[in-house]
């Protein structure tokens, strides 16, 4: 929170940022949905009549004029201002509303980051919105009149009042009417009946600039002019007889290779397959703003997905939840995912991790992927879940396996799932029920810190509704599989350690210092402290990425980068095709932990996208994080690796996730301390 906030001082909102607030359901953490067109105009009529309030503008019926040519000093309506000025002919206000309406995306995105500097937005992982709730709004002596309270709860007061009684509303609070009107959303803020429409429709009138608004929105001149053009745009298309031609095609290296079509093909281009409609791919830091920022308008994860929960028996698991109820289970099982749990749990952490390398012989290789992933299973199961699980670890993630590849990605027939084989793999999510309920009673758990199952079961017991019985199978068995994915990017770590001696020795340099004392606190790992380390990690993940590519489902149908995708379609979102553009990441195909400094900070675009976009981002990036971070410093302590054989040459295994080729092993070269008992 701000100084302005803890001290009690207020800063003035602009109308912007007040039809920001408005537009904000509390409940959901989204924003009330408003078309495109409509959405632009409201904050380009938002701008003119900010103008207008501060004296710099005036307009009548048939013209808008510049009365003070003094800039604001605020950099969204300064350019603005500057435009009028410019302009040798005389407009009217609906000239310039829609003049305005086709660059309104970059000024919401400038009012959602004041409003998050003032420290009334509070901005969470996956593109959700809450309202801090003790900021106190500028302009004591309105606030006082109208009960005060949060900025939210002063705005929506003053609208009621303008709209439910019979006092004339001043000017600000008419154009606030009138602006979200324009967006029709007061039906969901408000309980309305004829009476106080009639007064919305009234207030409406009294405006100059709230009348070219709304004249701009019914009239959709421009609208329809700016996407007809657009819409006569051809989706480039990609022969699937190309593909095998491709060296990253035949490496498996998905990011790269869709970082090659989109150089030839552009941002959104589809590929052509046989006897099966054409697959649509987003690539590009553009097109990961776009999904990122405006996807929740237009995509969905339900129907991808329900073919996968169905086979657990599931029905509203959170991967597959949009919307509201997408963001309220997310919220509540947030903290099982936090990097604080995982804090106070560190003790045993350094246990698991001990006691699992402890079995490690130098001179021994080991397969480098379900070594991986074995030691973070051996850490997160009983972390997770309270009971041990490297017995039949493997046979869960061969049967979720191979339920991604023929109910998501559809690669092999349905009945591929259900081979005497893969029964016998199912059968043991019962086996890990049984386990977790056996251990999960209250008796059992007294004074045992908090984990996962423990917030799923409870979950369910105070709100079966949101966390119904039959989603708990799927939802405690996919929680294990986190030694899935972060196993195979464990794999991918171990391999640059191991490939790269000079970087592997500035790893052991850091961790020396930290554990040279005994085992590390939660606090020293600082950023300073694994700078190295922490850099070299943001270099795996965008290198090699596990999930490089997100399926999504088109509900409304959009408009990306000048191509429409109408509803109904199947997107894949390659996110990290970025990873391997020259124009995001110089010289992409060089491993170069100096990226991320200060002085570079490649990351610092929509191109770095290792755990997702949007609302479906990866919901424990903090943990695992700090997971991946240790077990490297830990690696780095005690033991000096190589890759094995000698001459291997790093080819990926891309379905149904990245990881290395099986070929890959990490040889133990050399113990360089002893293990701690």
């Amino acid at each position: 929170m701000p100084d302005n906030a803890e001290n009690g001082t207020v800063e003035s909102l602009s109308l912007c940022d007040e039809l920001i607030i408005m537009l904000l359901n509390e409940q959901s953490g989204y924003f009330y949905q408003v078309p495109g067109w409509e959405l632009n105009c409201t904050f380009a009529g938002a701008v003119l009549a900010e103008l207008s309030l501060l004296s710099r503008i005036d307009t009548d019926m048939t013209s808008l004029l510049v009365v003070d040519r003094t800039e604001t000093g605020n950099p969204i309506l300064d350019p603005m201002l500057r435009r009028i000025m410019d302009e040798p002919v005389q407009r009217n206000a609906r000239y310039w509303i829609e003049c305005f309406a086709t660059e309104a995306e970059p000024i919401i995105d400038m009012t959602l980051d004041r409003l998050v500097g003032m420290g009334i937005l509070e901005h969470h992982d996956g593109e959700f919105w809450t309202l801090v709730p003790n900021y106190r709004h500028a302009n004591p002596a309105r606030d006082s009149e109208k009960g005060g309270g949060t900025a939210s709860k002063f705005i929506k007061t003053r609208i009621r009042e303008a709209i439910f009684t019979d006092t004339i509303p001043d000017s600000r609070d008419i154009i606030i009417v009138c602006l979200v009107n324009t967006c029709d959303v007061f039906r969901f803020i408000y309980e309305l009946d004829d009476k106080a429409e009639e007064r919305i429709r009234l207030i409406c009138q009294m405006d100059l600039i709230s009348r070219s608004i709304t004249d701009a929105v019914e009239h959709k001149i421009a609208s329809p002019m700016l996407r007809r053009s657009h819409l006569a745009r051809q989706l480039p298309s990609v022969s699937l007889s190309r593909l095998p031609f491709n060296r990253n095609f035949r490496q498996g290296n998905v990011p790269a290779l869709f970082s090659d079509l989109a150089k030839e093909y552009g941002p959104v281009f589809r590929i052509k397959l046989p006897f099966a409609k054409p697959i649509i791919f987003l690539a590009g830091p553009q097109t990961n703003f776009w999904v990122h920022r405006r996807g929740r308008r237009h995509l969905r994860a339900r129907d991808y997905f329900s073919d996968l929960e169905q086979m657990y028996g599931a029905c509203g698991v959170l991967p597959s939840l949009d919307g509201a109820e997408h963001f309220r289970l997310r919220k509540a099982i947030s903290p099982a995912y936090s990097r604080s749990r995982l804090e106070v749990q560190l003790d045993r952490f350094y246990h698991y991790a001990y006691q699992f390398m402890s079995e490690w012989k130098v001179g021994a290789a080991y397969p480098a992927t379900p070594l991986s992933r074995r030691m973070i299973n051996a850490q997160l199961s009983p972390l997770s879940i309270s009971v041990e699980t490297q017995d039949i670890i493997d046979d869960l993630i061969l049967f979720k396996e191979r339920a991604l590849t023929t109910h998501v990605a559809k690669i092999l027939p349905k009945f591929m799932l259900w081979t005497p084989k893969m029964k016998r793999k199912a059968r043991v999510i019962d086996t890990l029920m049984k386990r977790v309920q056996s251990v999960h009673t209250p008796a059992q758990r007294a004074g045992c810190p908090r984990n996962l199952a423990d917030d799923w079961l409870s979950l369910h017991s105070s709100d079966p509704l949101l966390v119904p019985e039959s989603n708990l199978r799927f939802a405690i068995s996919t929680s294990l599989l986190a030694s899935y994915y972060l196993g195979d990017a464990f794999s991918f770590v171990l391999y640059a350690m191991a490939s790269q001696p000079e970087i592997l020795e500035r790893i052991q340099v850091e961790a020396d210092a930290l554990f040279d004392g005994g085992n590390p606190e939660s606090g020293d790992y600082s950023p300073t402290a694994t700078d190295v380390t922490r850099r070299f990690i943001m270099e795996c993940l965008r290198m090699y990425p596990i999930v490089p590519v997100s399926l999504r489902d088109v509900m409304n149908s959009c408009e990306v980068e000048g191509y429409e995708i109408p509803y109904g379609s199947r997107v894949f979102i390659a996110q990290t095709a970025a990873h391997y553009m020259e124009d995001v990441f110089p010289d992409p195909y060089r491993f170069d932990i100096d990226r991320y400094l200060p002085s570079r900070a490649e990351h610092r675009s929509p191109g770095y996208a290792p755990y997702g976009l949007g609302t479906h981002t990866c919901l424990g990036t903090r943990w695992l994080d700090l997971q991946l971070a240790i077990n490297v410093l830990i690696v780095a302590r005690y033991f000096v690796i190589r890759v094995s054989p000698r001459n291997y040459k790093l080819r990926f295994h891309p379905i149904p996730s990245m990881k290395p080729s099986r070929k890959l092993k990490i040889l133990i070269a050399e113990q360089r301390h002893e293990l701690p008992g």
